[in-house]
């Protein structure tokens, strides 16, 4: 098959905004129209705004012409923004707000640029679990319980829709609120930086501090945009697994009605069930295998950021605008953390509800032993719940939440206590 040519030097940009928006556009289509429901899962829209950025560096990705020099291109701007404001740093020693705020920025960015290099590494098993999720999405047939799971998925993907636009343009008020920063601050750039021969100083080398401004713009307007995606993109394949979920426990609600005293199809379908159900538990371990250094770095970076922007807030409470920053930025980071720990919640939840619906279409006075051996394994299954979890670190449920929040708030206390 022949390449376009714009695939082959990768330029496009109309086409590739297109596909950026797909998902948002398919949104309102979607919820314009009650009787629709999403062809594809969430986890495989969300795949196509990474795509059209440029930087989804899988098999088939990786093939096209031009494609690997824009990866080494994002590779080094990368290098070259994370070590100027790692220099930077030490120039803050003497001031503890702005150290606190290279140092806020410092672990963001090592988190941007630990997730360049994951996806570099694993986005071929990340399209692994996706295909995997797309099987379970059409894994259900038609009968009583169809208009159930439709009106599941449906829900779903608006719910999930929603709040990824919510996140987008909480993401879209801070990237202008960094570009901007010169402009209320008394910053020269957006980010404090340092670079050989003062070439960040205005007044010394004016057009080089001018291409400096420019470069940091790219970098916090694509860099940003991109983690946010790769974030909708993971906690979808998670909120995926518990739609999932629901919808097993739609069919098995209805498992009576579908097969109507049919012994033959009542096993049939119970076999069926069973295999669902195990491709679930499956999933679950396998992205829990895959997003397992991912979720490690989750944990580690947002502790550090809300203790880190709590501390610096009240640190800079005398300067609103300084800590009015760093207040934006620690809700960014207890949001992030948030919606992680609730989708974890919300599939341990669903996946004990399960055997709820497996006791329901327990009868004993239809079908055969062996039907009702599959209900009861399925029921035996679901004792344990399924979580999102990053071994050794604890499960990603709301109770570990708050002990996160104890956590940060008991050193913030010994910061403070400590300065006073």
């Amino acid at each position: 098959m022949l390449e376009l040519p714009s695939e082959r030097v990768g330029l496009g940009l109309g086409e590739k905004w297109r596909s950026f928006m797909t998902p948002y556009v398919r949104f309102m289509y979607i919820y314009k129209r009650p009787e629709q429901c999403p062809a594809h899962t969430v986890p495989y829209l969300d795949r196509e705004p990474l795509k059209a950025m440029g930087y989804y560096p899988n098999s088939k990705e990786s093939s096209i012409s031009g494609r690997r020099t824009w990866h080494l291109f994002l590779f080094i701007k990368g290098t070259i923004f994370f070590c100027s404001i790692l220099y930077a740093a030490f120039e803050s020693l003497d001031n503890a707000v702005e150290l606190g705020r290279d140092l806020a920025f410092i672990i963001a960015s090592f988190f941007i640029y630990f997730k360049l290099i994951y996806f570099l590494l694993c986005a071929d098993r990340v399209d692994e679990v996706i295909d995997g999720l797309e099987e379970c999405y059409r894994w259900e047939r038609t009968g009583p319980a169809a208009a159930g799971v439709r009106s599941a998925k449906r829900l779903h993907y608006l719910i999930i829709m929603g709040m990824q636009m919510i996140w987008m343009v909480s993401m879209f008020v801070f990237i202008v609120l960094l570009m901007s920063t010169p402009l209320w601050t008394q910053q020269d750039l957006p980010f404090h930086a340092s670079y050989p021969f003062h070439l960040q100083d205005p007044s010394r080398h004016p057009r080089t501090h001018t291409l400096i401004y420019l470069s940091q713009c790219f970098d916090i307007c694509y860099f940003l945009t991109w983690l946010t995606c790769t974030e909708c993109l993971s906690v979808s394949i998670y909120s995926e697994l518990t739609a999932a979920l629901r919808v097993l426990c739609v069919e098995l609600r209805h498992l009576h009605q579908f097969c109507n005293g049919d012994e033959d199809l009542l096993l049939s379908e119970s076999h069926r069930l069973v295999r669902f159900h195990q491709k679930i538990i499956r999933l679950v371990d396998r992205c829990n295998e895959v997003f397992h250094a991912p979720l490690i770095m989750q944990m580690i970076v947002n502790f550090l950021l809300v203790s880190l922007s709590v501390f610096e807030a009240m640190m800079a409470r005398h300067d609103p605008k300084v800590a009015a920053e760093f207040i934006l930025l620690m809700f960014l980071a207890l949001g992030h953390l948030s919606m992680w720990t609730k989708f974890g919640d919300m599939m341990s939840q669903q996946s004990i509800e399960v055997a709820e619906a497996a006791y329901e279409a327990y009868n004993p006075s239809v079908g055969t032993k062996e039907i009702y051996f599959n209900i009861r394994f399925i029921i035996m299954r679901a004792q344990k719940p399924l979580i999102m979890r990053a071994i050794p670190f604890p499960t990603f449920n709301m109770n570990n939440y708050k002990a996160i929040l104890n956590q940060c708030y008991g050193i913030l206390t010994l910061l403070l206590n400590t300065l006073d």
